[in-house]
C-alpha cells in the first residue's frame, strides 16, 4: 500500500489537484477540494487548563477541544495554463500564513504554464519544497508536527521551473522572495532554490537547497508560527544582510506492501546561527482502514557564540479511516535536556521538567 506522506507528494496531491484534468473534465469548470479538521489535546504528566504547556512546534498546541482549519482549494487548467487558489481559515491556517489584511487567508496562490511536455513554470505563492511535512493535515501521517517543519520555511513567493528529465528524474529551479517573507520583498534581495528529485513505483527522494539574503529581523523570524526562540539576546544580530543557506533531504519508500519508511534530514545556517535535525517516519498498514505510524526526531538549534539546544521527540499515531473522515489518536513524548531549553515544561505539580508526555486526537474530513 503506497504511503508517500512526505512533502513533495503531498503538495502534488493537494495543490495540483485540478491541474491534471482531462479535456472532458476541464469543461466542468473549476474543481474544488480541501479539508476541515478539529482536535482534542491534553498533557499526561503536565498541567492542563490555564497552566497547560505544549511542545514549541506548530499547530495542535491548544488545551482541550480546539479548532484546526478549513482549507478550500480551487483549481483549473485550460490547455497549457492553470491556476491554484488555496485558502485557509481558522487557527492552523492563521499560524501558517505570513500575511496581513486580505492576504492572511492565502496559503497558496499561483498560476502555471506548460512551456513544453517536460517544463512547467509556476508563478506566485506556493508551499515550500523543503521538508517532509506540510501545512494541511491531510498531507501528514502524524497530526502534530515536527521541530524541523515548525522552523520552516512554510511558503515562498516567486517563480519556479520544474523539469522532467526522464521518467524518474526531475529538477526544479526557483527565484523567490526572502525566506519567511512570503508576501513582500523587504530589501530587494532574493533567494534561490534548487531541487533534484528521483521517483519510482516504490518511493521517491528529493534533495533540496535554498540560498539567499535574509531580510527578517530576529523578532520577525521568531514570531513565525511555531518558530522556537533560542536566546533572543544572542539572536538580535540577525539582520537584513545575513546569508541564509539550507540543505534538506526528504525521502520515503515502500519496503513491503504494508510497511513504509520515510526520512527527513535538514541543516540551515544564517551566518553561524541556525538548526539541524533528522527524523524517521515508519508506517505500517494493518488494513485498508487502519494504519499505525511513528516519528522519531532529533533536533538542535545553535547560535553563534551560544550553546546548542537539542530535543528528542517520539510520536506514535494511529490512523482510522471511514470514507472521507480520518481519526488520528496520538501519543507524543518530548525530552529536552539542554542548557536554556527549547521548551519550558512543567510537571503536574508545577515544577520544571525536562520532559512532557501528551495526547492528541484529531478528526479530519477531506473532500
Amino acid at each position: 500500500m503506497k504511503k508517500n506522506f512526505f512533502k513533495g507528494a503531498a503538495i502534488a496531491a493537494m495543490a495540483f489537484a485540478g491541474l491534471t484534468a482531462t479535456a472532458q473534465e476541464e469543461s466542468k469548470g473549476i474543481e474544488l477540494s480541501g479539508s476541515v479538521d478539529a482536535y482534542f489535546r491534553a498533557n499526561i504528566n503536565g498541567k492542563n487548563g490555564s497552566q497547560s504547556v505544549a511542545p514549541s512546534t506548530s499547530f495542535a498546541n491548544a488545551d482541550g477541544f480546539a479548532l484546526g482549519m478549513a482549507n478550500l482549494i480551487a483549481s483549473k487548467k485550460v490547455g497549457k495554463v492553470g491556476f491554484v487558489a488555496d485558502l485557509v481559515f481558522g487557527p492552523r491556517g492563521a499560524a501558517a500564513v505570513d500575511g496581513e489584511g486580505s492576504t492572511n487567508i492565502v496559503n497558496q496562490l499561483f498560476v502555471t504554464y506548460d512551456a513544453s511536455d517536460a517544463v512547467t513554470l509556476t508563478f506566485g505563492n506556493f508551499n515550500t519544497f523543503l521538508g517532509y511535512e506540510v501545512i494541511s493535515p491531510t498531507g501528514n501521517f502524524n497530526y502534530s508536527t515536527s521541530y524541523m517543519f515548525s522552523n520552516g520555511p512554510f511558503s515562498h513567493t516567486g517563480l519556479k521551473a520544474d523539469f522532467a528529465l526522464d521518467d524518474n528524474w526531475s529538477l526544479m529551479a526557483a527565484i523567490m522572495n526572502q525566506t519567511d517573507n512570503t508576501f513582500t520583498n523587504l530589501n530587494g534581495k532574493y533567494t534561490g532554490g534548487l531541487q533534484l528529485g528521483y521517483s519510482a513505483d516504490s518511493g521517491s527522494a528529493y534533495l533540496n537547497f535554498t540560498y539567499g539574503r535574509n531580510s527578517a529581523s530576529a523578532d520577525d523570524i521568531n514570531k513565525e508560527a511555531g518558530a522556537l526562540v533560542i536566546n533572543p539576546e544572542e539572536n538580535a544580530a540577525i539582520s537584513a544582510e545575513e546569508n541564509t543557506f539550507q540543505v534538506d533531504l526528504t525521502t520515503g519508500w515502500d519496503l513491503t506492501d504494508d510497511f513504509y519508511l520515510g526520512f527527513n534530514g535538514t541543516y540551515q545556517d544564517t551566518d553561524g546561527s541556525g538548526f539541524y535535525g533528522v527524523a524517521l517516519y515508519p508506517q505500517y498498514a494493518f488494513s485498508d482502514t487502519f494504519s499505525l505510524g511513528g516519528r522519531g526526531e532529533y533536533f538542535t538549534l545553535f547560535a553563534d557564540g551560544g550553546e546548542d539546544d537539542s530535543v528528542f521527540a517520539a510520536t506514535l499515531t494511529g490512523s482510522i479511516t471511514q470514507g472521507n473522515l480520518t481519526i488520528k489518536p496520538e501519543i507524543r513524548a518530548d525530552f529536552d535536556n539542554t542548557p536554556s531549553g527549547l521548551n519550558t515544561f512543567v510537571d503536574g505539580d508545577g515544577e520544571n521538567s525536562d520532559n512532557l508526555f501528551s495526547f492528541v486526537v484529531g478528526a479530519i474530513y477531506s473532500f
